[in-house]
Order: C-alpha cells, then sequence, then structure tokens
C-alpha cells in the first residue's frame, strides 16, 4: 500500500477555502465537508405523503441511491443497514472495501473506524453505571478524575451531564496532527494524555454548545474510575458481549485489521494507523454495520437486545432521546449521546430524530434513530465526504416526510433596524476559531450574514432571535436576560456548535475613528486577538517581525502550536519557536541558505503574501492567477503569491491601483502592524465562494430570502 501522510497533508489547507478538507480530518461530527445545504432535491419538496418503510422498499431505495454516480464518486465503498420493530429490514454493501483487489463491502465483517460514533457507546456504558448509582449526572467530574487538576474560575461545576451534552465550558482540547501514528505497536494510555493535555474551563459550564471531544475521553476515563475496569475491558464485557457486537473493540487487533475497509483520501489509500490514546473513547472504536445494527435495536426495544438481556432501562433510553439545549426549539443541540440531524430547508433539525455521526481519515459515519417510528439507519463509507447528509435527506424526504416539512411561525411583530443593530458584529466559532461570521445590516431594513466559505446571505426574521436564509436554512441568536445578544448558531460551517460574539471593541489611545486602518485593528479586538484596553498603544506604522508575523496567524488560524524541538538553530528559545516550527510543519516556511529563520528581521510585504500562498497547497492554478496585472516591484518567486493576495482581497488600502486595474502591492516595504491587521481580519471575514469572487459577482443585487 502507498505510503500516504494524509493526516498532515490535509491538515496543511488551513486557509478559508479548505477548511472544509481540514476539518474533516480532525474527528469532526457533521461540519463542513457536508453542509447542511446540500440536500437532495427530494428532501426539500417534502410531503405529508410518504412510502410505506419495508424490506422491499427501503431495499429499492437503497439501490437507487446508491446507483447515482454522483454518489459513487463520494466514496470507494459503502456499508448501510435499515431497521425498524426489532428487526433488519436492510443490510448491504456498495462499492469496494479494496479498490486494488476489488474487494466488494460485506456489512457484516468489513470493519471500519466508527470515530465520533463512539461517542454514543461511551455515553450508553456512562448511563449503566448511572443506573447503577456509581455516576451521578449532576456531579461535579472532580469527583472522578483523582489526581488530574483544571482550574474552573466559575461556582458551577463542570457535571458530568454538561460532559455528555457538550455544555462543559472546557477551552478547546481537540485532537492534534500526531494523534493520528502510523506506529500500530504504539500504546499511549488514556490517563496520561488527559492528564498532558487536560483543559481549563473559560465559559460557564452549562451555558453554551461545542461539540467537545475531549469531554468524551473525560467520559471514558470516568467509566474506568468508576468501574474499576479498564475502559476497553468495560465496553467489551458491558455494552459490546450483551449485544453480540463479536467484531467490535476499540484497540486495532491483528483480527479486526485483518477485516478492515481500506480508507481512502483523494483516491489514495491511507496507511494502517493507531490514535493517541490508543484507547480512545471520543472516536476509537472500529466495528461492523451488522453490529451497529444490534446496538439500534436494542436502543430502539427500550434498552433490550435480541437476547433478552437489558442493555439499558426504558426510562434510561429515554433520557438518551431528550434533547438537553437550544437556542431555538428547531435546532436542538444535544441529547446524552447523540446531537440534532443536519438542517432540512426550511424545517430545521427535527427532535423527533437523534444521531451521532464521525469522521477521521478513511472514514466517515451516520447513525440517525427515530425512535417514535422505532426506525434506525447506519451507514459508513471508507473516504471523507457529505455522502450521509444526503442519504439521510432522500430517506427522510422518501420515507419520513412529515419530519422535513416547512416550520409554521405564529404572528409576532419583527424587531426593527434600531433593535436588530444589536445583532451586528462579529461571531467567532467556540470550538474552530478561525471561522468567523459576520452580522450587519443589509438592504430594507433587513440583516446580512456572511462567511469566508459561503457568502453573503440575507436574513429574514421569522421569530423572535431566529431568522432564515436565502436557501431556507435557519439562524438563531440566543440572549441573555438582558437582551443582550451572545451567541448564534448557523447551518453551514459548523452546526455542531455556537459562535460567540466578539466584545465591544475599546480601541487604542493611537488609532483613532478615522484612522484607515481601525476597521481591521477593532475587528481582531473584538475577536480577542488584541488587548481590549483602550489605554494601550498599537503602533499602527510599527514593522512586523518575521516571528511576530507567524504568531499571528497561527493564531488566527487556530492551529494547534507543535510541540517538537525547533528546526532552526536561531529560534531556540524564542517567544515565537512553537509558532514558527508549527509553521515549518506545515510547510508554510523555510529557512536561508544557512538553515536560518530570522524571527526578528522584520517581514516584506512579498515575504508574507508567500506564506499564505503556500498554505493554499495548490488550491488557486497559475492560470487562475493570470487575470491579476502588478506595477511596481516584486520578485520573481513572489509573483504568483503576491497576485493571490490581490486576487483574494488579502490586504488593506495600502494596495493601490493604476486606472488599468494593476495592482501595487508595495511588495518590497516592510509589513506594518496595522497592514498585518488588515491582512489577517481579511483572512478571517473576507467573502470568498469558489475559488475566487469576481468584482462583477459582487455587484450583483441582493437576493431575497423567500417568503
Amino acid at each position: 500500500m502507498k505510503t500516504n501522510n494524509v493526516w498532515k497533508a490535509a491538515s496543511v489547507r488551513w486557509t478559508k477555502a479548505a477548511m472544509a478538507a481540514a476539518l474533516a480530518l480532525t474527528l469532526l461530527p457533521p461540519s463542513l465537508t457536508s453542509a447542511a445545504a446540500e440536500t437532495t432535491p427530494s428532501a426539500t419538496s417534502a410531503s405529508a405523503q410518504n412510502t410505506a418503510l419495508t424490506a422491499s422498499s427501503v431495499t429499492a431505495f437503497l439501490d437507487a441511491f446508491f446507483a447515482e454516480e454522483a454518489i459513487q464518486e463520494m466514496a470507494p465503498g459503502a456499508a448501510v443497514v435499515v431497521v425498524k420493530n426489532g428487526q433488519v429490514l436492510a443490510e448491504k454493501g456498495y462499492g469496494y472495501a479494496d479498490v486494488d483487489s476489488k474487494r466488494t463491502v460485506d456489512p457484516k465483517n468489513d470493519v471500519f473506524r466508527m470515530a465520533s460514533v463512539s461517542k454514543t457507546f461511551t455515553a450508553a456504558a456512562i448511563m449503566q453505571l448511572v443506573e447503577q448509582g456509581k455516576v451521578g449526572l449532576d456531579t461535579d467530574i472532580r469527583t472522578y478524575l483523582g489526581d488530574i487538576a483544571f482550574n474552573n474560575p466559575f461556582t458551577e461545576p463542570v457535571t458530568v451531564a454538561d460532559l455528555l451534552t457538550h455544555r462543559s465550558g472546557f477551552k478547546i482540547q481537540d485532537p492534534r496532527q500526531e494523534d493520528l501514528n502510523p506506529d500500530l505497536d504504539e500504546y499511549v494510555d488514556l490517563k496520561d494524555y488527559i492528564a498532558k493535555y487536560m483543559p481549563d474551563v473559560v465559559r460557564e459550564p452549562g451555558t453554551a454548545y461545542m461539540y467537545d471531544n475531549f469531554a468524551f475521553l473525560l467520559l471514558g476515563y470516568i467509566v474506568q474510575q468508576a468501574s474499576g475496569t479498564p475502559y476497553e475491558d468495560y465496553m467489551d464485557k458491558n455494552v459490546f458481549a450483551p449485544l453480540g457486537m463479536d467484531n467490535t473493540g476499540f484497540l486495532l487487533t491483528d483480527e479486526l485489521l485483518e477485516n478492515a475497509a481500506t480508507g481512502y483520501a483523494g483516491g489514495e489509500p491511507v496507511d494502517p494507523y493507531t490514535v493517541r490514546p490508543t484507547v480512545m473513547p471520543s472516536g476509537g472504536m472500529l466495528s461492523t454495520a451488522d453490529d451497529i445494527s444490534k446496538f439500534m435495536i436494542a436502543f430502539l426495544n427500550d434498552g433490550k437486545t435480541a437476547s433478552g438481556a437489558q442493555l439499558l432501562k426504558a426510562d434510561t433510553v429515554a433520557s438518551m432521546t431528550e434533547y438537553r439545549s437550544a437556542i431555538h426549539p428547531l435546532l436542538p443541540d444535544a441529547t446524552y449521546g447523540f446531537e440534532a440531524a443536519s438542517q432540512l430547508p426550511g424545517a430545521g433539525s427535527s427532535s423527533k430524530v437523534i444521531t451521532k455521526a464521525g469522521d477521521i481519515p478513511g472514514a466517515s459515519s451516520l447513525m440517525f434513530l427515530i425512535p417514535e417510528q422505532d426506525t434506525g439507519v447506519f451507514v459508513v463509507y471508507n473516504q471523507n465526504g457529505g455522502l450521509r447528509e444526503q442519504l439521510y435527506a432522500a430517506f427522510i424526504a422518501k420515507f419520513f416526510p412529515q419530519y422535513a416539512l416547512e416550520a409554521k411561525f405564529p404572528a409576532f411583530t419583527e424587531e426593527s433596524p434600531e433593535q436588530l443593530a444589536r445583532y451586528a458584529g462579529l461571531y467567532k466559532d467556540l470550538r474552530v476559531e478561525s471561522i468567523v461570521s459576520k452580522v450587519g445590516p443589509g438592504s430594507r431594513g433587513r440583516m446580512v450574514i456572511s462567511d469566508p466559505l459561503t457568502g453573503e446571505r440575507a436574513l429574514r426574521q421569522v421569530a423572535p432571535g431566529l431568522f432564515i436564509d436565502t436557501n431556507k436554512m435557519l439562524v438563531a441568536f440566543k440572549t441573555d436576560e438582558s437582551g443582550n445578544v451572545s451567541y448564534l448558531k448557523e447551518p453551514y460551517l459548523n452546526p455542531m456548535g455556537y459562535e460567540q460574539k466578539g466584545v465591544k471593541p475599546a480601541g487604542f489611545n493611537d488609532i483613532p475613528s478615522t484612522h484607515p486602518y481601525s476597521k481591521y485593528i477593532l475587528d481582531l479586538q473584538s475577536l480577542g486577538y488584541y488587548p481590549n484596553d483602550p489605554n494601550q498603544a498599537f503602533g499602527p506604522d510599527q514593522a512586523v517581525t518575521r516571528g511576530e508575523y507567524i504568531d499571528m496567524l497561527m493564531r488566527t488560524s487556530a492551529i494547534p502550536l507543535s510541540e517538537n524541538a525547533p528546526e532552526f538553530s536561531d529560534i531556540q528559545g524564542h517567544p515565537y519557536a512553537a509558532a514558527i516550527q508549527t509553521a515549518y510543519e506545515y510547510g508554510l516556511v523555510s529557512g536561508n541558505e544557512k538553515g536560518l529563520f530570522q524571527p526578528d528581521r522584520p517581514i516584506t510585504r512579498q515575504e508574507a503574501a508567500v506564506i499564505i500562498y503556500n498554505s493554499t497547497a495548490g488550491l488557486y492554478p497559475p492560470e487562475l492567477l493570470e487575470v491579476v496585472e502588478l506595477t511596481g516591484n516584486t520578485d520573481k518567486w513572489a509573483e504568483s503569491a503576491v497576485k493571490l493576495a490581490v486576487m483574494l482581497g488579502y490586504h488593506g488600502p495600502e494596495v493601490t491601483f493604476t486606472d488599468a486595474g494593476a495592482a501595487n502591492f508595495q511588495s518590497k516595504k516592510a509589513l506594518t502592524r496595522a497592514e498585518n491587521a488588515a491582512i489577517n481580519d481579511m483572512l478571517l471575514t473576507n467573502t470568498i465562494t469558489g475559488a475566487m469572487q469576481l468584482e462583477d459577482a459582487a455587484a450583483e443585487p441582493e437576493e431575497e430570502p423567500a417568503a
């Protein structure tokens, strides 16, 4: 099998136009790779007329769905199983478990990585221990963590329930690039990993939804602590064995590896790898579609397995189907072990459906259950992508269209433009800080929301704090008791969490409101990248060093910093050493002919452009840049990078244009702090859809939301 460091290569692409690819490889739930807007046409026209769900009807549906060329292009192979009323209605494999050998997918025997579907099973184990009185849902998690410590500045403790519902308030601590490791013999202990990376609490526990992998590592450790049994042994004995899940485990054993489907990324096979910690309760489970069907049947049967054993009590199962938080009822967040389905146009996310999905290199998965219909569906496939959202939307439209009907909103008094102004501002995702949405006034007193990936969309208010966009997707805002807006939830970038509104920027004592770079500087201050202290000076004309530039770029891109020894001898002990080393490992920078980085030398504007260009990893072909004309003095080695920066608008007013449209980037000039603020603000907020946004497209009239 071809060696393929796919987890590193994919993660390099952290810029806005490629954030989707990067996020898909970090144990995410449904996210950028499967934007909620990507629904099948039938899902948008659901009516009350449904097709009865039977073995023959669902088999015909699946065969037709996977026969579509567009679906086949999404993954080499897939396994799917549908259950209802305690029976398997359909269990099928499509395509190849291994392309080279033409081995077709066998849903009973082919082992796939379950990724974050693992979390549902960890939640089930926790709930078993709750039933036994060994764990309390409302208990401070410190009770179970022993000598593992963390800081919580709030009076409210982090509870087990907070972990289960992704409302812990912890600072984000996602899996790191090196947590996907080709060394199959390595073993990293769960406790050791948690102790090394244990985050602190940065928001009041229980107040905000942020999909949290680390929370489920902690839950797995709590299972271990409360039961007195290693997590993997507990799962084998108390969850997998009663269900007859004989092809499931958290360790990559020889038997599971022998039956493993080959994972793919960009058409290339992904070599087998282990994860850190080696037993990963948040995303390390391996299983088959057939084994997952056994869990779904038991869960839908009030916790009773096919053999008559009681995996969970009926009351416990019912509690795991109940959503525990929501900005709006049409946009629920999470239950104990499940989360809301992707939005369907006009309908939002039905609270009658519970789902669990996941992504890891070489596999994407989705389990969705409709308890009141005693129905469950599971699909897994060997390449990351949005196939599951397509399947979900098509399945609902075909068999249960009542869950896709457009919502009816009671009459209410729309807010005035003055009242709508409270929603305006920048919102930063709690989990992926480089995701930023901008909300502001639009035409005819309405609002618009924009972001670099999906562009600008008009919003129409349909209920207090709830808006609908031009694609009939819902956007909701959370307000406190005083009416101040604190969070929003949107459907495209990261629906598995909230975006927090930036603070009101206090400004700097040397940046008047008339300063040409005031907007950029205040934006970054609002988002927390500069101290919010009006008594401080900003120093807008001060030159930025190479180290400072890399540090800010790493901060705004939210890439975890490397723990490796510095590659360059002249950054040893430097305050920006970790940021520079990270940029080196991601292929963004290199040393000079002497192998030095020169962190304290002022960076030129063309050098800054090249670093951004390196991050795009070939996303923009040279012919796309031919339309950009440059004037002034730019070195040949930097021309493509400078053209890209001009094309995408990664600059401030210092860039001037001739009457013919040629840009003077001032390439050899040292970059100033004000100009660096402009670059980073534009990276975070500039609207780019597709490869580029042309001027004539920007001049098109604003589209109105559907009435």
